[in-house]
């Protein structure tokens, strides 16, 4: 039986949490909050965040940092990316150095603008081949029901990939190896902002066209941004890419389409920041984004659009598709080299 810890008892951390205890893994949630601990411990429910969703028995959880991470051997991170590095500074002495870590978060850090799993490797020393990233189409709310779901997990060692897959699947979450880190942590940060630009025309009150055309000029202008990034074209059109982006733009329970739509009809970003009961990875991502962008010459009509109206400087019903990029080329040329789905 593998023993894994959960930093971060949101609405995902705790349904991770619970996928981890239905395949058999001994699993301990790290909570900041000792009321959310309690709940999960005692009454085998988050109510804060999952509400009506009844945990495993064999879940525990706690907020002290050397009692959740003993013996862990895989330890997943679900906690909001601008919080990751402090977060991490703050259980460093209680992580097991031979632990593997799993990132479950879908943000670049502003400032830095690097991925999660660089700010592991950078803030705890641990190397490239003892860290993973999970991303895909994962609502929260819907697996935590049990629905039938997938997700990627990437390692820069497909060996661990494998395996990690393998741990978390279950009777409901399926788990799938590839070893193209970059490009799967990419797709999880930049569905969020194309989420918000479907979000925000749904506010405005425009239909279905509007939306379908977001979403496929939307999977082009992130797979020109992954690829010229390092990611390899066919994870943009698997479960970390495609799959994410379809999930994250149709569903009214994600986080980044309900703040574009809260956007679109006209409510200020800060208030809409206050608002959501979890954060949008998306708000904080898309400066950052657009920075790596710009360095690496790769034109993001839409998202610099969603930018501006975040900003104020551009009304939500004037957001379009009509911009076409300069660079289409980009990802025709890097076709040859794909990542390897195991």
């Amino acid at each position: 039986m593998t023993r894994a810890a959960v930093i971060g008892a949101g609405s995902w951390g705790t349904t991770f949490a619970k996928v981890l205890a239905d395949a058999g893994c001994e699993t301990t949630v790290l909570a900041r909050r000792r009321e959310i601990a309690t709940g999960i411990q005692v009454r085998h429910a988050n109510d804060d965040y999952l509400p009506g969703t009844v945990l495993p028995a064999s879940l525990h959880a706690t907020t002290d940092p050397a009692r959740a991470l003993a013996g862990a051997e895989l330890v997943c991170l679900s906690v909001p990316s601008q919080r990751l590095r402090s977060v991490l500074a703050g259980v460093r002495d209680a992580l097991p150095r031979d632990a593997v870590i799993m990132s479950l978060i879908k943000g670049l850090e502003r400032g830095t603008q690097l991925r999660m799993s660089e700010v592991v490797i950078g803030e705890l020393g641990w190397a490239p081949e003892r860290v993973a990233v999970l991303s895909g189409p994962n609502i929260a709310r819907e697996i935590a029901a049990e629905q039938p779901a997938a997700a990627a997990v990437a390692s820069a060692d497909g060996a661990l990939a494998e395996r990690i897959a393998a741990c978390v699947t279950n009777r409901y979450f399926s788990a799938f190896a590839n070893d193209d880190v970059i490009g799967t942590e990419y797709g999880g940060v930049l569905k969020n902002l194309i989420a918000l630009a479907v979000g925000i025309v749904s506010g405005v009150g425009y239909g279905e066209n509007t939306k379908a055309a977001i979403i496929t000029r939307g999977l082009d202008e992130i797979s020109r941004f992954a690829v010229a990034l390092g990611g390899h074209p066919d994870t943009m059109t698997g479960l970390a890419g495609l799959g994410d982006l379809i999930a994250t733009c149709e569903s009214t329970l994600s986080r980044n389409h309900t703040a574009g739509r809260l956007l679109g009809e006209g409510h200020p970003l800060d208030e809409v920041v206050r608002r959501m009961q979890q954060t949008a990875e998306g708000i904080g991502s898309v400066r950052p984004v657009l920075d790596l962008a710009r360095e690496h010459g790769v034109d993001m009509p839409i998202v610099s659009q969603v930018s501006l109206v975040l900003e104020g400087r551009m009304n939500p019903a004037d957001l379009t598709v009509h911009i076409a990029p300069r660079n289409e080329d980009v990802l025709t040329d890097a076709r040859a080299g794909g990542g390897r789905q195991r």
